[in-house]
């Protein structure tokens, strides 16, 4: 027996999930460390909804700009859309680190969420092009695995890093480690001598094992060029400045700014905004001097230019419209409160630009000569079910990342964030496990059927979530549902992303791994609108029909009774979204099924497609 060889580029890919992973860790890790944040950006406690932005922010990069990410990971390839969301992710989180106000705070979070989004299409793209169909599974799942990891090591490590040290330094070590996995991940894509373009190659359900390998595009000759060419000693100067002076900014060394001739650089010459300061204005001075430097020099630090016409070759128009329309969607989503909103107080004019962007797109699909989504991209019945699944697990999803903290929190850990957090981890724990395991049944099993079992699973474990009272988190059995559903959502990833992979021409994987991404996360966030609409119309029936406090406390408005009622009321609300967020499993599970017939996700599919060829 022949062992399988090593495909060429599986270091590389290792970096990629590696990558994946710290990025998702991030999108968790400010949750512990947002009251702290916002003292650091001039917001006290009390302005919570003052500080949505932050997250909001992050979301708004993550998504909007998705597909054409994905595109442009297509026309531009892999490793450079690796490498560029990385040192993206690693320049905003060096903003943010140096944040000294709530608008450079939101800047460097929508950076990094523009960063971190462009690593996640770019990864499962990458994996189509070094395993075919039949063995793209197992990798799909690790992928899947590493991303659902993130999310237990992000309230981890923000845990760490704050017993010790400030909160500037959870994104200074992003900065570093996204800085060393860029450098990594263009060595490793050098070494391999490749630039993965998907258009010299055939969509990936004719692939046999044994012709699909990836394309060379970079020569030995190439290479030198590359490597013998001077380094852009001006950019290097500009950058080096403005990161220096905005450091000075933030830092504020004691020593510089007691001093009576250095301290003059942190006066303002207007207002009281550092930037406005001797040092903010030399910051902002050189930023703009190194960004126009990059887009005229004919061989700069950053290729801009080269970048812009990537992305008008995706169909920047196209990208534009979308990237309105979903960045619409987040805002009046994300910056409600999930308790008391379903949208924010802006949210019906955020939905209304998002509706007339999504028509612009729309008209402009059929309009555009190469549009941003090529006609029949998504034709096939398994590829855009697959993204209608991933829409609906997200929206199932978030029921169990919003809504079991703050059960944890309305039952037997009232005054622990920390505590009610924890038990959320018990559910996520389970992700990368069942992620792994969907990814293995695949090559022997269909991946509609696996996707299904898994989101039955969630449902089951919803269900059995929507019968929790006031004391059961406090007994062990209460790790059943949660270590079940969150095996059960973990089965679905893979396969979704092996279906759509599998049913889509190779030129547009970026763009279709894009698409499923951006499914699940608007799916996320329309599921928890829908959800707490469900929730507290369970929780006003419910306080309705509670006594008056007077009657409950002998005439005094609050006492130990009557606060018990409101808890009553309040795990009503929660047992409801529970419920409802089954029924949405539930139809997960039967899309699945449906959907997702045909995808040829295994061994045997991939061999009776080339026998149907071939007759």
């Amino acid at each position: 027996m022949t062992p399988t060889r090593r495909p060429a580029g599986s270091a590389l890919l290792a970096l990629a999930a590696t990558a994946v992973c710290f990025a998702a860790a991030d999108t968790y890790v400010v949750v512990l460390a947002l009251p702290d944040i916002m003292r650091g950006v001039g917001l006290s406690v009390e302005e919570l909804q003052r500080a949505a932005p932050i997250i909001s922010a992050f979301l708004l990069g993550y998504v909007a700009m998705l597909p054409l990410i994905g595109r442009i990971a297509d026309v531009r390839g892999r490793p450079p859309v690796l490498v560029a969301g990385l040192v993206v992710f690693a320049f905003g989180s060096l903003v943010t680190a140096l944040a000294v106000d709530l608008p450079m705070m939101v800047t460097g979070r929508f950076l990094q969420g523009l960063g971190g989004g462009a690593l996640v299409p770019a990864t499962l793209a990458l994996v189509a092009d070094l395993y075919p169909v039949e063995r793209r599974g197992v990798p799909l799942g690790v992928v899947s695995a590493v991303q659902e990891l993130g999310s237990v090591l992000g309230p981890l490590l923000g845990a760490a890093v704050l017993a010790v040290a400030d909160w500037r330094v959870i994104f200074l070590l992003n900065l570093v480690v996204g800085a060393v996995l860029a450098v990594l991940v263009h060595r490793a894509a050098a070494s391999d001598a490749i630039r993965w373009s998907s258009s010299e190659r055939q969509p990936s359900p004719r692939w046999s094992s044994s012709d699909h390998q990836p394309s060379p595009r970079w020569s030995s000759s190439e290479r030198q060029r590359a490597s013998s060419r001077p380094p852009d000693l001006v950019g290097i100067l500009l950058l080096a400045v403005t990161l220096a002076a905005g450091t000075l900014m933030s830092a504020r060394p004691t020593a510089i700014v007691t001093d009576v001739e250095w301290g003059r650089l942190y006066v303002p010459a207007a207002g009281s905004s550092l930037w406005t300061t001797p040092l903010g204005l030399l910051t902002a001075l050189a930023g703009v001097l190194f960004l126009a430097w990059c887009w005229l020099a004919r061989r700069p630090l950053v290729d801009l230019r080269g970048w812009a016409a990537s992305a008008r070759q995706a169909d920047l128009t196209g990208a534009t419209y979308l990237a309105v329309a979903l960045g619409g969607v987040v805002l009046a989503f994300a910056t409600a409160d999930p308790k008391v909103q379903v949208i924010s107080a802006q949210g019906g004019w955020y939905l209304l630009a998002a509706a007339v962007a999504a028509l612009a797109f729309a008209v402009h699909l059929r309009r555009a000569e190469h549009p941003l989504v090529p006609v029949g991209a998504l034709r096939r019945t398994p590829a855009w079910g697959s993204v209608v699944v991933s829409f609906l697990v997200g929206a199932a999803l978030v029921a169990a990342l919003i809504d079991i903290p703050l059960f944890a929190r309305t039952t037997v850990h009232s005054e622990s964030q920390l505590q009610a957090a924890l038990v959320l981890v018990r559910f996520l724990v389970a992700l990368p496990v069942g992620a792994v395991l969907g990814g293995v049944l695949i090559r022997r099993l269909p991946a509609g059927p696996v996707a299904a079992v898994g989101m039955a699973c969630a449902a089951v474990a919803f269900w059995q979530m929507s019968g929790w009272d006031l004391t059961t988190l406090e007994h062990w059995s209460a790790n059943g549902p949660l270590l079940l559903g969150g095996l059960g959502f973990g089965l679905a990833l893979a396969p979704v992303n092996a279906a759509v992979l599998a049913t889509t021409d190779a030129a547009v994987h970026g763009l279709a791994g894009a698409m499923v991404v951006v499914a699940r996360m608007v799916g996320m966030l329309v599921g928890i609108a829908a959800l707490t609409t469900i929730g507290l119309r369970r929780y006003y029936a419910e306080q309705a029909d509670l006594p008056p406090a007077r009657e409950v406390c002998d005439g005094l408005t609050r006492c130990d009774a009557f606060t018990e009622l409101i808890r009553t009321a309040g795990i009503a609300q929660e047992q409801a979204v529970f419920s409802g967020a089954a029924v949405v499993a539930l139809l997960a599970a039967v899309l699945a099924v449906m959907l997702l017939r045909g995808a040829p996700t295994r061994d045997v599919d991939t061999r009776e497609a080339l026998g149907a060829l071939g007759g």
